[in-house]
């Protein structure tokens, strides 16, 4: 069942998104101001006609303005629910964005101890991009054969398509933040 209120909301919010006032969808959609305002209001239910008109209007498919927005705009991924994986060495990631179906970025958080040294990480496949930034400590990010030596706030963008590597070479922890666009699969 349509909810009225969200229809309101929503011809409101596509009315303001271009920048009409109500005289000029009436104009526009060929109905009253009046109806316009009340549909905004959601203090009367407009018929399909009606709706049909107001999208036109609009310049938007009837279906945008009836459809119900879709659940999966917005998804939570609690702490509880994240991936948290150990390793040789001491060291920890950790994946803190949901997994979205058909969407390949992925942000996560990585800890190496001191003197800890995360090993190489083969090539993804061409097209993929890594991002990262240091919260604490040092970090030796080895891309292809270059060694980049990272501190608490720097950041770096890298072509993720070569063997690439991460290193704590310091005497203090060292955490940092990795955003990757992955093109599957790895080479």
């Amino acid at each position: 069942m349509l909810d009225l209120g969200v229809l309101g909301e929503r011809v409101q919010e596509l009315r303001a998104d271009r920048g009409l006032t109500l005289q000029e969808l009436a104009e526009r959609s060929s109905v009253s101001v009046s109806m316009l305002s009340s549909v905004e209001r959601a203090a009367k239910a407009p018929t399909i006609t009606v709706l049909s008109r107001i999208a036109d209007g609009l310049g938007v498919p009837l279906a945008k303005l009836v459809a119900e927005p879709a659940q999966d705009r917005v998804i939570v991924r609690r702490a509880a629910e994240q991936d948290v994986s150990d390793h040789p060495g001491g060291w920890r990631r950790t994946i803190l964005s949901p997994v979205v179906p058909g969407v390949n970025v992925e942000l996560l958080r990585t800890e190496l101890p001191p003197g800890c040294d995360a090993g190489s990480f083969p090539a993804y496949a061409p097209g993929s991009h890594e991002y990262v930034v240091v919260q604490e400590g040092t970090l030796v990010l080895t891309v292809d054969e270059q060694r980049l030596t990272l501190r608490a706030g720097d950041s770096a963008y890298f072509a993720a398509d070569v063997v690439h590597g991460f290193a704590n070479p310091g005497a203090e922890p060292c955490s940092y933040y990795l955003t990757a666009l992955i093109m599957r699969p790895r080479r």
